[in-house]
Order: structure tokens, then C-alpha cells, then sequence
């Protein structure tokens, strides 16, 4: 936590920093700036990328300026005065509904009830995707606080889609957890199964079903309906590439066990063992497959399942202590995010990777996690503004030296340049007066009175270049002052983040060796279970040869 605090302060100081270099276009005044300045704040909210347009929020004009100042207020932790914001830009004439969702969102936490006001509000009035997850968050205030059947009643009345069908997943949590009986759970996951049909969203689509589809053949199997937990199974995509494709498998072979067919039972476990172990179910498949060679009479076959079982889940602990090893060594971030192959944090969905890379399959499982998201996360933000500040110290360094080259050729220049010049020009200014004293003819004369306009303008150009030229290394070192004085804050603002780093490291670090030292836990249990296996087999065998009996 001090860590996201910390990285926040950071990126609410970092706005000076930007303000020497800002770009002129950016800077100037007019309609197409303000374009300009609005649509760069909306991209760095949608990506959560706001230090290069800090410097910028301020210049915000038109419609939207308040709101979007107050979702970067939001964003760079400055909650109290994000909030007082929102409540002025819900009591104006554009984005209401917007700000007061967010209000909501904010507010849930440390005042539930106001957050229950605003979000009503937003549900009762709003329209589209912001009436949609107004009522969601709505639903999961009721739900958590014990009034599922009023979640429920919140939920009828959203549109088919996202917000819905994981509104509806919760709620089927929930029945799951308090009923003896699966019906309600079960009846609430078949609709989160049809409202998620409406996300438009093809890949997040698939993800929801596939886990929609998954706890629902769980908790028919759980009840005995072994049909319907088939049904459910056999409509997860078996070309997914996340754990719930691994889990399906697996449920759908105990399924199969269950109504007496092994050999379509080892078929689904056979096909999960290609899965990493990291998933769910993938290491009790190995076992499976010994029980299912148990079951059919092939005693031969069942033990050398039950010895490969074993090697493989010793293997994998041998992996599980390199990663700790490398994890202690190079830290998680590098360990996890940056050795891989891909660049940023979704990279772990890639289907051609996961199902053969036991690395990027912990990853998946460990984002999984809550805590373990939001320090991966703040560590791609300390990274990302670690990026800026240091080429930001490097533009400002590149500027310093350009302005004390110029600092030096103006030293190196003549100070009588500009006084032989008007000396030059008064000289030529009495010939003419001489040659407007003699005879000329009218053209002539013409010529002299155009020369001598020419001269004065000149002089007076030439005066007022050279006190510019006078004035010019006292403002070069007012500017060389400040690119310094930006330079060093930048520099300083760079040693906090390195402090912020290393605690969000250690923090992340600390989270993914517990995370590795648990899965080593669980594949030491699964591996013993194989060996009791192994023994139980064994000691069957010696018993029947004891008894003269064929095993």
C-alpha cells in the first residue's frame, strides 16, 4: 500500500517536471489545441499512461475539462479533491450520469451509503453501458451486504451482456455457497450463460462462458446429474487456452468415471495431461489415468501411470524450486514479465504458449489473484514513469548543453559589430546629405530622398537588434537556470521512484515466492497420493499371489 501511495505522490509531482518542455502546439491557445489537449488526456486515462500529458491538464478546456480533471485526480490518488470534483460536475450539464458512477465507485469502500445513492441514481436515470454497470456495482453493494434477493431483483432489469452475465456468476457464487442444493446456483449460471451470449466482446466472451460452463458441470457432478455436468463440459472450447479448458477435461472425465465409462474417462484425462500442471485438475488427471487403467483390469498399464504421474509431478517441483531460485535472484518482475517473449501484462492469453510453458502458465494462475494483479500492475506503472523521467532528464540535459553552446558563441562574438554598422550607416547617411546639396536632376534626387528613407529605417533596426542582441545571454541564462533547476527536481524525483521500486519489488517478490512455495505444497500432496497408489497396487498384487489368485 505505501508503495501505491508513494508511486501516486510521484505521479502527482511529475507534472512540473514536463512543463519546461511541453510542446508549443500543445501550449498554444485556440480550438484546435484544445482538440488536441482533450483527446491526449482521454488516451492517457484509457491506457493509464499520465505523465506525459500532466503538464497539459490544467490547459483543459471545453465540455468535458472537469470531468476529465477529476478522473486524473482520481487516477494519480488524489481522492478527496477527485470526489469534490465529481459532485461539481454531477450538478452540471454534462457527463452527470459518468461522474456520478464513478462517485459510486469511488465511495464504496469507506461510505457504502453514499456510494448506494449515487449508483441508484445512475441506474434509475442513466442510460447505456453507464446504466448497465451502475446497476452491476449496485447489485454486488446488495449482495455483499447480505440482501442477495435484492441483487437479484437489480439484475433483472439490466440489458443481456457483460455486466449482467458476471453480475449473475456472483449471485450463482453465492446460492452455491449458502444452499444445499444446487438448483438456484445452477439456474442463476444458466442465465449468466445467456446474457453473456450478448457481450460483443468475442475473446472476453468465451473466457466468461468458459467459466460459466465450468462451475456449472461442477456443481451438477457435485449433485449427482452426471448428464447434465456432461452436457455443461462438452461445450467448453477445447481450443482454449486458459485453465478452465484444463478443468473441463478433468471434470468431464469424473463425470464419465461416474456412470462406468472408463475409457471415454481416460480419453478427457489423457487430453488434460497435456495441460501444464499449474492448472487445476491437470495433476489429479495423472492420477486419473492410473485409476482408469485400475478400473478396466490393466493392473501393468495402472502402475507404470501411476510411476509417470510421479516423475512428472517431481519434475515439476524441480521447476517450481528453479523459479523460486531465479525469483530470489533476479526478482519476480524479471522472472515473470520481463524474460517473456511477449511485451506487457496480457501476454499470458497467447493460446500457442500456455499450453506447454510451465512459466507462463504460474503466471496465469498467480494473476489470478487479486494482490498479485495489482503489484504486477504497479510495478508496469513504476516502470512506465521510471521510462518518462528518465528521458525527460535527458531532453532537459540536451537543452542545457544547447543553451550553454549559445551562451558561448554569443560570448566569442565582437561587441563593435553593431556600433561599425551604425558607424557605417551614419557615414553613408552624410554622403547622401552632400549629394542631395548639388545639382540633380528630378530622378536623381527621387533616388537620393529613397535611399535616405532606407538608411533611417535601417538604423532604427539596427538599434533595436542590438539592444536585443545585449539582452539576449541574460535571458539564455534565466532559461539555463531553469532547465537546471528542472533537470535536478527530475533527477530527485527519479531517486524517490527508485525507493518506490524496490518496495513494490520486494512486495511483488514476497507474493510470488509464497505463491511458488504453495504450488510446491500442493504437488508434494498430489505426489504422494500417487505413491499411495503405487503401494496400494502393489500390495493388491503380492496379496493375490499370496491367495494363488490371478490379480
Amino acid at each position: 500500500m505505501k508503495g501505491s501511495v508513494g508511486k501516486k505522490l510521484v505521479l502527482g509531482l511529475l507534472g512540473a517536471a514536463f512543463a519546461l518542455a511541453a510542446p508549443a502546439s500543445i501550449q498554444a491557445k485556440g480550438s484546435s489545441p484544445e482538440n488536441l489537449v482533450n483527446g491526449l488526456v482521454r488516451f492517457a486515462l484509457a491506457s493509464n499512461q499520465l505523465a506525459p500529458v500532466l503538464a497539459q491538464v490544467g490547459s483543459l478546456e471545453g465540455h468535458s475539462a472537469d470531468f476529465h480533471r477529476a478522473q486524473v485526480l482520481l487516477a494519480t490518488g488524489q481522492t478527496e479533491a477527485a470526489v469534490h470534483r465529481l459532485g461539481a460536475v454531477v450538478e452540471g450539464d454534462f457527463h452527470r450520469a459518468e461522474a456520478a458512477l464513478l462517485l459510486g465507485r469511488t465511495l464504496m469502500e469507506d461510505n457504502a451509503a453514499d456510494a448506494t445513492k449515487w449508483l441508484e441514481l445512475v441506474a434509475r436515470t442513466g442510460r447505456g453501458e453507464t446504466k448497465t454497470e451502475a446497476s452491476f456495482y449496485l447489485a454486488e453493494r446488495y449482495r455483499t451486504s447480505g440482501r442477495v434477493d435484492k441483487a437479484g431483483e437489480v439484475l433483472g432489469k439490466i440489458d443481456p451482456g457483460y455486466w449482467a452475465a458476471v453480475g449473475y456468476l456472483n449471485l450463482a457464487s453465492d446460492y452455491a455457497r449458502e444452499d444445499v442444493n444446487p438448483v438456484r446456483a445452477l439456474v442463476a449460471l444458466r442465465v449468466a450463460l445467456a446474457m453473456a451470449d450478448a457481450d460483443p466482446l468475442q475473446e472476453r466472451r468465451e473466457h466468461l462462458k468458459g467459466e460459466l460452463l465450468v462451475r456449472a458441470g461442477y456443481l451438477a457432478f457435485k449433485n449427482g446429474e452426471y448428464d447434465k455436468a456432461i452436457s455443461f463440459l462438452e461445450r467448453v472450447s477445447l481450443e482454449g487456452s486458459n485453465n478452465y479448458t484444463a478443468q473441463a477435461l478433468y471434470l468431464h472425465g469424473l463425470a464419465m468415471a461416474a456412470k462406468g465409462s472408463h475409457r471415454a474417462s481416460m480419453q478427457s484425462w489423457h487430453r488434460a495431461k497435456k495441460y501444464p500442471l499449474a492448472y487445476p485438475g491437470v495433476a489429479d488427471a495423472w492420477i486419473g489415468m492410473g485409476r482408469g487403467y485400475d478400473l478396466s483390469g490393466y493392473l501393468g498399464q495402472a502402475g507404470e501411470a501411476f510411476l509417470a504421474a510421479t516423475s512428472a509431478f517431481e519434475s515439476e517441483r524441480v521447476t517450481l524450486r528453479n523459479l523460486a531460485g531465479q525469483i530470489r535472484q533476479n526478482g519476480a518482475y524479471a522472472t515473470f514479465v520481463e524474460e517473456a517473449r511477449d511485451k506487457g501484462v496480457e501476454w499470458f492469453l497467447a493460446d500457442n504458449r500456455i499450453k506447454t510453458q510451465p512459466r507462463l502458465a504460474y503466471l496465469h494462475e498467480f494473476l489470478q489473484r487479486e494482490d498479485a494483479q495489482k503489484a504486477v500492475a504497479r510495478m508496469v506503472e513504476l516502470a512506465e514513469l521510471e521510462r518518462h523521467l528518465d528521458r525527460q532528464a535527458n531532453d532537459l540535459g540536451v537543452f542545457t548543453d544547447a543553451l550553454r553552446s549559445q551562451l558561448n558563441t554569443l560570448a566569442q562574438q565582437s561587441p563593435d559589430v553593431i556600433s561599425g554598422a551604425l558607424a557605417r550607416q551614419k557615414s553613408l547617411y552624410k554622403e547622401l546629405s552632400a549629394l542631395s546639396s548639388m545639382a540633380l536632376s528630378p530622378g536623381q534626387r527621387a533616388q537620393v530622398v529613397a535611399m535616405t528613407e532606407i538608411l533611417t529605417a535601417t538604423a532604427t533596426d539596427l538599434k533595436s537588434f542590438g539592444k536585443s542582441v545585449k539582452s539576449q545571454p541574460a535571458m539564455l541564462e534565466r532559461q539555463l537556470a531553469n532547465a537546471r533547476s528542472q533537470e535536478s527536481s527530475t533527477r530527485k524525483l527519479l531517486g524517490k521512484l527508485a525507493v518506490l521500486r524496490r518496495e513494490a519489488a520486494d512486495q511483488l517478490d514476497r507474493l510470488a515466492l509464497a505463491y511458488v512455495a504453495e504450488q510446491d505444497r500442493r504437488m508434494v500432496i498430489v505426489q504422494d497420493k500417487a505413491e499411495q497408489q503405487i503401494a496400494h497396487l502393489y500390495e493388491y498384487l503380492a496379496v493375490s499371489k499370496l491367495e494363488g489368485r490371478a490379480p
